[in-house]
C-alpha cells in the first residue's frame, strides 16, 4: 500500500514560520498562528497514531510542532513583555501621552 502525506503539516510548518514574524507586533498575532499551526498539528498526530503505516512525513509532523511551540512562546513572552513595558511607563494612558509626545516631536500629523 502507498503512503500518503499528513495533509496540514506544511500548512503548519508555514503558519509557525509566520509566527515568528508576527511576534514583533505585540506577541498576540504570532502566538495566534502558532496556535492555530500547533492545532493543526495535534489533528494530524492523532491521525497519525490511528494509522502510523499510512502516512510517510511524521518527521515533518514533529518539526512543525516545535516550531509552532517555539512561535506559542515567543508569541506569549513578547505580549507579557509589551504589558510589563507599558505598565512600567505609568499605564496605558502616559503610553498614550508618550506616543502622542513623540509623534508630534517627529512632525507625524494623527
Amino acid at each position: 500500500m502507498e503512503q500518503q502525506k499528513l495533509p496540514n503539516v506544511t500548512i503548519a510548518i508555514v503558519l509557525a514560520i509566520i509566527s515568528f514574524i508576527c511576534c514583533c507586533f505585540g506577541g498576540i498575532p504570532g502566538a495566534i498562528m502558532a496556535g492555530i499551526a500547533f492545532f493543526l498539528v495535534r489533528k494530524d498526530e492523532n491521525r497519525y497514531k490511528e494509522n502510523p503505516e499510512l502516512y510517510s512525513n511524521f518527521s515533518q509532523l514533529k518539526t512543525a510542532k516545535v516550531i509552532a511551540i517555539i512561535g506559542l512562546v515567543i508569541g506569549i513572552l513578547w505580549f507579557l513583555w509589551t504589558v510589563f513595558q507599558i505598565q512600567q511607563m505609568g499605564g496605558w494612558d502616559a503610553y498614550m501621552e508618550q506616543s502622542r509626545e513623540l509623534m508630534e516631536q517627529w512632525g507625524i500629523e494623527e
